[in-house]
């Protein structure tokens, strides 16, 4: 896509130079940032992204690649205009608001209003539909950070009009919709980019180094603490609310089924509702599976077994998902994964194995024995993918066409786990699972769970 496009900003901008000159009005004066001097990058040279879902993690995204000078944030898209709401732990922005459109709108302008040494600038579009962003014809790469159940949907259309993808975890609300995205970016032949940000940092990465190496002997199993707890839901009686003005609320629900608006579905507490997420399972098991999925040598597969160990799900108020997870899942190399709630608090991801163990809480491994930490990885040995900067990595991979970090492939496989074990949990038993096949052995009840039908007219 990028390379088309360069021809024909090169093209345009030829010509736009050629008819003011011409008209004689006045002389046109190109600034050195136009041309590339001056430590800028050339405007035909740039990626220019469109970023759709811009709260929280959203606009995090957008401030991480407005560091870079090859890219240009040409526009932005969320249902909501601007909400102190959309908030969570993040700073107010724009008039007083959190997040939104307009404050992201505003915070692109601004970066290059001051990047160009004017005091205005209004160049970054803001729309409610994703489908007008990618109808525009100048935008190389989204960076998709929506509601888990709106990730598949516009991943898939801009894969059909050959943009290149960042997508935040967890990839999709079910494993259909995962394998259709994988589908996708296939067929049309564009670059992914998973939000799994921890396989571009190194410690992550040598510690996967150090157990597919042997350094703790054979891995034998892993525990993921994903907690704290979901947060509490609300009121038991819980009434429908008016639906505010700054909210596009039938646009947010999309595919998902039409309940009335109360302001704990939207927003950072979708990851609540079923209809939208899988609660932490997905959230912060997202995050851990992909690690262990790394250092097992497994990224394109999955378990064998998953099981229930306790999940316990609310019986009662808007939210719907586990408030205690537990659930083991099992490889057919023979290494079990235990994934539980952490009380209070996070807790570690830890491997075991035959002849030691690491823990990592956060940044910070522990090593046993000690001398892991210093241990050397030598030429000969196994050495795995190397981004220290995930942003930067999409970016470089549309440049080279080559594979990124977390691919959609890498991504969609540890999201699975999180879906397995959800499905587990809420059927109470022992499943077994077809990682080749994707389906469940003898087991049409759980099978039915693989997807979810989509509320017109929104389709994969």
């Amino acid at each position: 896509m990028i390379a088309n496009t360069k021809i024909n900003r090169r093209g345009f901008l030829r010509r736009a130079i050629t008819v003011t000159a011409s008209a004689g009005s006045f002389p046109y004066i190109v600034s050195s940032s136009a041309l590339g001097k001056a430590g800028h990058v050339a405007p035909s040279e740039r990626i220019a992204i469109g970023s759709i879902g811009v709260g929280g993690m959203g606009t995090n995204n957008m401030r991480a690649f407005l560091t870079h000078s090859d890219v240009q944030v040409v526009a932005v898209c969320d249902v909501t205009e601007a909400s102190e709401e959309y908030g969570h732990w993040y700073k107010k922005g724009w008039q007083g608001a959190w997040f939104g459109r307009e404050p992201a709108r505003k915070i692109a302008d601004e970066h290059y209003a001051k990047k160009n040494g004017t005091g205005r600038y209004k160049a970054c579009a803001a729309y409610v539909d994703f489908r007008e962003l990618l109808a525009r014809d100048d935008i190389d790469a989204v960076c998709i950070t929506t509601p888990d159940h709106w990730h598949a949907i516009p991943a898939i259309r801009a894969a059909e009009t050959g943009r290149h993808i960042y997508c935040e975890k967890p990839l999709s609300l079910t494993i259909a919709e995962g394998r259709a995205m994988i589908e996708a970016v296939r067929r049309h032949g564009v670059v992914f980019q998973t939000g799994t940000q921890r396989r571009s940092m190194q410690q992550y990465r040598f510690i996967c180094e150090l157990i597919q190496n042997g350094r703790i002997g054979r891995l034998k199993k892993v525990v993921a603490n994903i907690g704290p707890n979901n947060k509490s839901a609300s009121e038991k009686d819980w009434k429908p609310m008016p639906e505010p003005d700054w909210l596009d609320y039938d646009m947010w629900l999309g595919p998902a089924p039409w309940v009335p608006y109360h302001k704990d579905r939207c927003l950072y507490n979708f990851r609540f509702s079923l209809d939208y997420s899988g609660g932490q399972t997905t959230n912060l098991g997202t995050h851990a599976f992909d690690i262990v999925q790394w250092a097992n040598g497994a990224d394109e597969t999955g378990p064998v077994e998953v099981e229930d160990l306790g999940g316990v799900f609310p019986e009662d108020g808007l939210f719907t998902t586990a408030t205690t997870v537990h659930f083991r899942a099992r490889y057919a190399n023979g290494v079990e994964l235990i994934c539980k709630t952490q009380v209070s608090g996070r807790g570690p991801l830890r491997f075991e194995g035959t002849e030691g163990w690491i823990e990592i809480l956060g940044e910070q491994p522990t090593y046993y024995p000690e001398s892991l930490a210093t241990s050397v990885i030598g030429p000969n040995e196994i050495h795995l993918y190397e981004s220290n900067d995930h942003h930067r990595n999409f970016l470089d991979c549309i440049k080279t066409h080559r594979e990124t970090a977390a691919p959609v492939e890498i991504g969609h496989r540890s999201t699975a786990i999180c879906h397995l074990g959800n499905i587990a949990m809420t059927l109470k038993r022992k499943l077994q699972w077809d990682p080749d096949k994707e389906r469940f052995i003898n087991d049409d009840q759980a099978n039915r769970m693989l997807k979810r039908a989509m509320r017109s007219p929104w389709h994969l």
